[in-house]
């Protein structure tokens, strides 16, 4: 019967050392499976980030081909081509500013719990909003300049 007995004790504490090591593994999954969690959410915002930046960076490049359309073009072409040519490229930076922050701000359903911060939506604004001016600016001198 000692045997019997020592053999179900021994039996009886490897599955208690098992369970424990099974208990501590699946904490250890749950910790992980959070991580990835979190760095996907992270992965998220640096992508709509990037989105972010390649709206503006085409703005950029379209108002700046719209205002030397309008220098290059203007002895070629019929004046009033050249200019139609610029305001097409300058209201399209501007609909590219706008949709730079309006792609930001509504990216979608939230990430889960990311670390970082998203850019505040204040600066966005203001500084989209500046080269939406700038864009309008551009568009009126066009019109309005005679060279």
């Amino acid at each position: 019967m000692t045997a019997t007995r020592t053999k179900a004790d021994s039996a009886t504490a490897k599955l208690a050392s098992s369970a424990s090591t099974l208990k501590r593994s699946a904490v250890r999954q749950t910790d992980s499976a959070d991580r990835r969690t979190e760095l996907a959410a992270n992965r998220t915002i640096f992508a709509a980030e990037r989105t972010y930046a390649a709206w503006v960076r085409t703005g950029l490049a379209a108002l700046a081909a719209g205002v030397g359309a309008k220098a290059l073009l203007e002895d070629v072409v019929d004046p009033w081509l050249a200019r139609a040519t610029a305001s097409v490229l300058i209201l399209f930076s501007a609909l590219s500013f706008v949709a730079a922050v309006w792609r930001e701000l509504d990216p979608g359903p939230p990430p889960p719990r990311p670390d970082i911060r998203r850019l505040p939506a204040w600066l966005l604004i203001g500084v989209n909003g500046f080269l939406v001016l700038v864009s309008l600016a551009a568009l009126v001198g066009i019109w309005v300049v005679r060279t």
